[in-house]
């Protein structure tokens, strides 16, 4: 059984997203694992400032929910990153969220290419949803993610389900007319399959 903590980094509380990480998290939960969502919409998370206080000791000088999510990170074994597709990249809720992680670094001494310090070492996956389904959609959401999740935190990456095609944008989910629900759920049924 593994412990699975999904961000969900905004989006409508019955909408596309929501629908596609509620069919993750019940695959998962199916597999046998625990499985925690988390909604930034119901949570303050600030974006990092930058000040450098955690680098000297001191804890995040941003007073927020970030803080309660900490303990939840470093218990997790996958961390899942869901948002809406919102002017081609992941919301800023969930861009803020990721930024943070930089007060739970710690110094190396031998850091990799491009990078200061260590992060604790977990899987990631990615859940996305838009109106479009075009061939660059999501380019720049993924770039952002592999770079910043995978390449520079180092996080594993498990996958990622980019549901395309969900409908306009005038706020009538419409993924349950796509396959996409079906694919979440067998994604979420399947991360940890040998």
């Amino acid at each position: 059984m593994k412990e699975i903590l999904v961000i969900l980094g905004g989006g409508r509380p019955k909408g596309n997203t929501r629908q596609l990480v509620d069919s993750f998290a019940q695959g998962a939960a199916d597999a046998g694992h625990h499985v925690e969502v988390i909604s930034l919409n119901r949570m303050e998370v600030k974006g990092c400032i930058g000040c450098n206080a955690c680098r000297y000791g001191k804890p995040c000088v941003q007073k927020d929910d970030f803080n309660e999510i900490i303990p939840k990170i470093k218990t997790a074994d996958l961390m899942v990153f869901a948002s809406p597709l919102l002017f081609w990249t992941i919301s800023s809720k969930l861009k803020a969220f990721i930024e943070r992680f930089y007060c739970i670094a710690e110094e190396d001494s031998n850091p990799l290419l491009g990078r200061y310090e260590k992060y604790p070492v977990k899987d990631a996956a990615l859940l996305m949803t838009s109106a479009d389904n075009l061939f660059w959609t999501y380019e720049q959401a993924v770039s952002y993610y592999k770079f910043a999740v995978i390449n520079y935190i180092g996080f594993h990456g498990k996958g990622m389900l980019l549901a395309g095609g969900c409908g306009d944008t005038n706020g009538k989910p419409q993924i349950d007319k796509t396959n996409h629900l079906k694919e979440a759920y067998e994604f979420g049924k399947t991360i940890y399959e040998e």
